[in-house]
C-alpha cells in the first residue's frame, strides 16, 4: 500500500458510515429505494426493518413498507450470513446465486454421519414448498416418510439450498409469527461477486476485505478486491488496515454533529464490520449479544452505540452503557416519543 494513503480516524470512519446508513440526517426517499441503498435489513423478526426505516427516512410510515410487502417489490426471505433479511426483489433475483457459497459453508451435519443428496433434497423441498407452509409442517413431513431421519438438519439444509420467500400475510408488520416460506421465482444464475462487493462498499464503506467477508460469510475475496482496486480509492485506518471505497461516496467531516437515533434488534449498522469499534467500542460490545445470542434494539449517541432500549406498557425503558449527559437524554426522550407513536399507533 502506497506511503502517502490517507489514515481515515475512528470518528471519521463513524460518520462516513453513518451517512451510508442514512443516519445522519433523515433521507427525503422511498422505502425501495432505501432497502436497495442499505443492502438489505436484517428481519430475523418482522418488526425490526419498519423501525430501522422509520429511523432513517423521512415521513416513513408503517403502510408504505405494507404496500411493497403486498405487492412482492421486497421480500423476506434467507440472505447473507443465513439470516433472514428484507431485500428487493431485484437484489434477490440478482445475487441469490452470488451468496450461494456462503449459505453451502453452512450446511448442518446429520447424526448418521452421512451426506445429503442435495438433487433429491431440492426435488423434495420444491414439492413441499411450492404452497407456503412453515418449517415446522417440513420436520413433521420429513418424519413421516422416515422416522429415523435427522429431520431438523435436513429442514436446515433445504433453508440453505432452496430459494425461498416468507409469504406476506395482512398482519401489523407485514409477516405471520409463524413464518410460512414459499419457493421463489427463478432466480439469475449468474455470479456477480464484484456488484456485490461495490453495493456493499456504498452502503458499509469504507471497508476492509475481512469487513466485507464478515458481512457476506464469503471467502477470499481479496482477489476480487484487487480487481476492483482502479475502480476505488483506499485509506488506512488508526491501525494501518487497508481500507477500500467508492471514490465519489460521502465521507463527511468527522466534526459533523450525529444525532440520536434508535436501532431495532440486529440493526446491520452493528454486524457489518470485522472491526466494529467505528460504531462501538470494544467495551460496550458484551451487552449486545443476549444468552440466545440474539441482538437487541440499542440508540446512538454522537453516532456510536450507548445502549439498548425496550418498551414495557406503552413506555420506553432505556438501558445505558454509562453516563448520559443532560442533553443527550433530553434528546432520546424526544426521540423516543416518536419511536413510541410510530410503533404503539
Amino acid at each position: 500500500m502506497p506511503q502517502n494513503v490517507k489514515t481515515l480516524t475512528r470518528r471519521a470512519l463513524n460518520r462516513a458510515t453513518l451517512a451510508r446508513q442514512m443516519l445522519l440526517e433523515r433521507k427525503k426517499t422511498g422505502p425501495l429505494a432505501a432497502v436497495g441503498k442499505l443492502a438489505g435489513l436484517q428481519a430475523q423478526l418482522a418488526r425490526p426493518p419498519f423501525i430501522g426505516l422509520w429511523t432513517r427516512l423521512e415521513d416513513f410510515r408503517r403502510e408504505d413498507l405494507i404496500r411493497l410487502i403486498a405487492r412482492r417489490d421486497v421480500v423476506r426471505a434467507t440472505w447473507i450470513r443465513a439470516t433472514i433479511h428484507l431485500v428487493t426483489r431485484a437484489d434477490y433475483v440478482a445475487f441469490r446465486s452470488t451468496i450461494q457459497p456462503a449459505l453451502s459453508g453452512g450446511m448442518p451435519v446429520l447424526r448418521n454421519g452421512d451426506g445429503f443428496d442435495e438433487e433429491a433434497l431440492l426435488v423434495s423441498g420444491r414439492s413441499f414448498f411450492a404452497e407456503p407452509r412453515t418449517f415446522d409442517e417440513y420436520r413433521k413431513f420429513i418424519l413421516e416418510q422416515d422416522s429415523e431421519a435427522d429431520a431438523r438438519a435436513t429442514a436446515y439444509a433445504v433453508r440453505l439450498h432452496l430459494p425461498m420467500t416468507i409469504h406476506p400475510s395482512d398482519s401489523r408488520w407485514g409477516y405471520p409469527a409463524a413464518s410460512q416460506f414459499k419457493v421463489a421465482e427463478p432466480v439469475d444464475r449468474e455470479k456477480r461477486i464484484e456488484e456485490l462487493v461495490l453495493r456493499y462498499l456504498g452502503a458499509f464503506g469504507p471497508a476492509s476485505v475481512a469487513d466485507m467477508q464478515i458481512w457476506s460469510v464469503l471467502r477470499n475475496l481479496r482477489p476480487v478486491f484487487e480487481a476492483l482496486r482502479p475502480k476505488l480509492v483506499t485509506f488506512r485506518d488508526e491501525k494501518g488496515k487497508e481500507l477500500f471505497d467508492l471514490p465519489n461516496a460521502p465521507r463527511p467531516d468527522e466534526d459533523v454533529e450525529a444525532p440520536v437515533r434508535f436501532l431495532p434488534d440486529y440493526d446491520n449498522l452493528t454486524l457489518a464490520f470485522s472491526d466494529r469499534s467505528r460504531v462501538i467500542a470494544d467495551t460496550d460490545r458484551k451487552h449486545m449479544l443476549t444468552k440466545n445470542l440474539g441482538v437487541p434494539p440499542c440508540f446512538l449517541v454522537d453516532g456510536f452505540v450507548a445502549g439498548t432500549w425496550r418498551i414495557e406498557k406503552g413506555k420506553l425503558k432505556l438501558n445505558p452503557f454509562g453516563k448520559l449527559s443532560r442533553s443527550a437524554r433530553m434528546q432520546l426522550d424526544e426521540e423516543g416519543e416518536r419511536l413510541v407513536r410510530f410503533i404503539e399507533d
